[in-house]
């Protein structure tokens, strides 16, 4: 049975369109279609439409809603818990990826000798205002944190229940599912798709959460920041020196008319800020690691429904 897994947020008006895509691809499965709804403490009707309509459909489904709003990948991880099927793909509740992905995904998953498929953004049919700011934010994503990610990015993929198990046992704070998803290798593919223009409201994924996810994903997985700290530290203490020998000169000539004045207020201005900067990345880390030590759960189950499918007659 393969297990499909929506989180969902602010996607009141897109739940009609949805429902019908999941339709459409159960009656592609032949062993059978699970859909687990996962609301990530919606602010709209979505949990309450989805409570209403799922008993009438012709697949089996769960529906989830969490405390609050945790985030879209933590979102993801409580559908794949939940779910009891032998396969698993990921599908956005926007319907931005085509729902034959889905299918395609599980066709090779049963077909070829691998354990997770990635779906790979070739094309975007969207705005060029809004194609640029994804394309510099992979570009980086690709350049400071995980080499081997497409172009396009990543925001579906399916899976076996072998890395399924195995993702879940990583309970990281403030990581990144995507990279998380590399750092495993397993046997992997790639499948290609033409992202959908949106149909239905504003994607929530705004530029300052893509940022910020950006940095969870540099202090989780690479030591970049680190090593920007010694390489600047580095060319400020070889800078420091040159400067050194600069005023001692000056002053030997007589340039310089209070003695150790200039030195003094340039080199604490340096190390000041080279101390400051190692500080806040240092903390950065210590913070992580006081986080994963609370060991608090990722996400909250406020409720959790079960519905059969509808009978056919």
């Amino acid at each position: 049975m393969l297990s499909l897994i929506i989180p969902v947020y602010r996607n009141e008006a897109s739940i009609p369109d949805l429902l019908e895509a999941v339709t459409s691809i159960s009656r592609g499965v032949p062993d059978g279609l699970e859909a687990v709804f996962v609301v990530d403490g919606s602010p709209d009707r979505s949990y309450e439409l989805l409570r209403d309509a799922l008993p009438h459909r012709r697949f089996h489904s769960r529906l989830a809603l969490l405390s609050r709003n945790f985030g879209a990948f933590a979102a993801i991880r409580a559908g794949l818990e939940l779910a009891t099927g032998d396969r698993f793909a990921i599908m956005a509740a926007d319907l931005q990826e085509p729902p034959e992905l889905v299918l395609e995904m599980d066709r090779r998953l049963q077909q070829q000798n691998v354990d997770v498929v990635v779906g790979v953004r070739v094309e975007r049919s969207e705005r060029l205002v809004e194609r640029i700011p994804a394309r510099i934010y992979w570009a980086f994503y690709r350049r400071f944190v995980v080499r081997e990610i497409p172009v396009g990015g990543v925001d579906v993929f399916g899976c076996n229940r072998e890395f399924r198990d195995q993702l879940l046992r990583l309970e990281e704070r403030h990581s990144s599912l995507i990279a998380q998803i590399f750092w495993l290798g397993y046997r992997r593919t790639f499948v290609s798709y033409v992202r959908q223009k949106r149909q239905h409201g504003r994607s929530a994924w705004t530029f300052g959460k893509k940022v910020e996810y950006l940095m969870d994903s540099i202090f989780s997985f690479t030591d970049l920041p680190l090593r920007l700290l010694t390489r600047v530290g580095g060319l400020v203490a070889v800078f420091a020196g040159a400067f050194g020998v600069l005023v001692a000169i000056l002053r030997l000539l007589g340039f310089i008319a209070v003695p150790g004045y200039a030195a003094i207020v340039v080199l604490v201005v340096f190390f000041g800020a080279v101390n400051v900067f190692g500080l806040g990345i240092v903390g950065s880390y210590a913070w992580r690691t006081y986080e994963n030590t609370k060991a608090r759960p990722l996400h909250l189950v406020l409720r959790s429904e079960e519905f059969a499918p509808r009978d056919e007659t």
